[in-house]
């Protein structure tokens, strides 16, 4: 190989592992950190004879056009356990053209009803309940999805964190479908890698562990303080950026879970993930430089969720190490085996904690076929950056509750 051949080769294998390396720091903190025991979160020292222990929680469910599911979940809300405290299950059904503001009353949920054909999205709905809730006597504020179930203790987990002052709260959410088909299980695998091991590595590290949309909760100072104006369709991710730029923490309660149900049909799929994950590109493009400013002020708080942002969902991850195995140069070769080698310990680790299977671990093996299948939704991914893009409820081949 001559030198001039050589010198291109290790520029471009340089380079192409440069876009990995921030997403792979990462990898590499969270992956320990998720895999070591937590510290438990003492109980309140607040009595509820003393009158402060006794919280009042809206639960607020975000809804459009979910009439045949939105029975179930408000029945998974009301058999949670409470506590000392109080709680409120508040629906409301945004820009809807079915009858579930109907069938939510009758479930026994509070309803708020939204119209508004020109700003149509989860974030402005979630903005419109808050607003009038906190008129109310409420404490603190948590949202769970309109296809959920929940775990019966999730409200007492909430209201342990609330009362030893946390800002914010998530729970574990995971898939309830796994075994529907393939594409289920796999989903499964990285559902428990994003929303179980990388949250527990954050909290065991003292850090933010980040909004998923789905099963957080917010203390009233901190919506007072913050309020969810984030129109985007990653409205969770861009909310929790400004958390942190004001110095607040999200907490991990890992002792409990809420199940959502994924599509497992394949143009399904596409929709959600096209949504999801073009959300994610338009945020990284959008708050990328706000973060960089604000570290180069000195907020290095700023950084983490700076690093999370680079990493890329699993399956880009792993095509950006495979590039930079492909120039002949030694060191990004060794680099991107490592990097991979990492990732696989990731997944591992993932299914661990997160009380997977072998059926998970297999469904591993196809997921070259799955990075594949990612690769065709390249233009929908760009559609979904858009900011205009909007909120669509993604078809579902079978009511929620039915796998348990």
């Amino acid at each position: 190989m001559s030198e001039c051949g050589g010198g291109f080769w290790a520029l471009l294998g340089t380079l192409l592992a440069l876009l990995s390396v921030p997403g792979t720091l990462e990898l590499l903190m969270l992956t320990v950190g998720g895999m070591l025991p937590l510290r438990p979160v003492p109980s309140s020292p607040i009595s509820p004879a003393q009158g402060r222990g006794r919280l009042r929680l809206a639960i607020v469910v975000p809804a459009h056009n979910e009439a045949d599911g939105i029975a179930a979940c408000i029945q998974s809300l009301l058999a949670c356990d409470a506590g000392g405290g109080s709680f409120t299950v508040v629906v409301v059904a945004d820009n809807c053209e079915d009858d579930t503001a109907a069938r939510a009353e009758a479930a026994g949920a509070q309803v708020l009803v939204r119209h508004d054909p020109e700003r149509r999205g989860k974030g402005y709905a979630l903005d419109f309940a808050f607003r009038q809730l906190l008129a109310g006597p409420f404490d603190a504020f948590m949202v769970v999805d309109a296809d959920t179930r929940v775990e019966a203790n999730l409200l007492l987990e909430a209201q342990r964190l609330f009362q030893n002052g946390a800002d914010a709260v998530q729970s574990r959410y995971c898939v309830d479908n796994a075994g529907d088909s393939l594409r289920t299980r796999l989903m499964n695998v990285a559902f428990l890698s994003f929303n179980v091991l990388r949250p527990r590595g954050r909290e065991f590290w003292g850090l933010s562990v980040g909004l998923f949309g789905n099963g957080f909760g917010l203390s009233r100072a901190t919506l007072e303080a913050v309020p969810y104006d984030a129109a985007s369709v990653a409205e969770d991710l861009e909310y929790h950026i400004r958390l942190v730029q004001s110095g607040r923490r999200v907490r991990f309660m890992d002792n409990t879970t809420v199940w959502s149900a994924m599509p497992s049909g394949a143009n399904a799929s596409r929709k959600q993930r096209a949504r999801w994950e073009g959300g994610r590109f338009r945020m990284i493009a959008e708050q990328t430089p706000i973060l960089l400013r604000g570290i180069r002020g000195g907020c290095w708080r700023q950084l983490e969720p700076l690093l999370e942002l680079w990493l890329l969902p699993l399956s880009f991850h792993v095509l950006l190490l495979l590039l930079a195995l492909l120039p002949p140069f030694a060191p990004s070769r060794i680099y991107a085996s490592s990097g991979l080698i990492l990732l696989g310990l990731h997944v591992l680790a993932a299914i661990r904690v997160g009380g997977g299977g072998w059926r998970d671990l297999g469904a591993v093996a196809a997921a070259p076929f799955y990075i594949f299948w990612k690769l065709t939704l390249f233009k929908a991914l760009l559609h979904g950056a858009r900011k205009d893009a909007a909120w669509v409820r993604t078809d579902r081949e079978s009511p929620p509750h039915e796998h348990r």
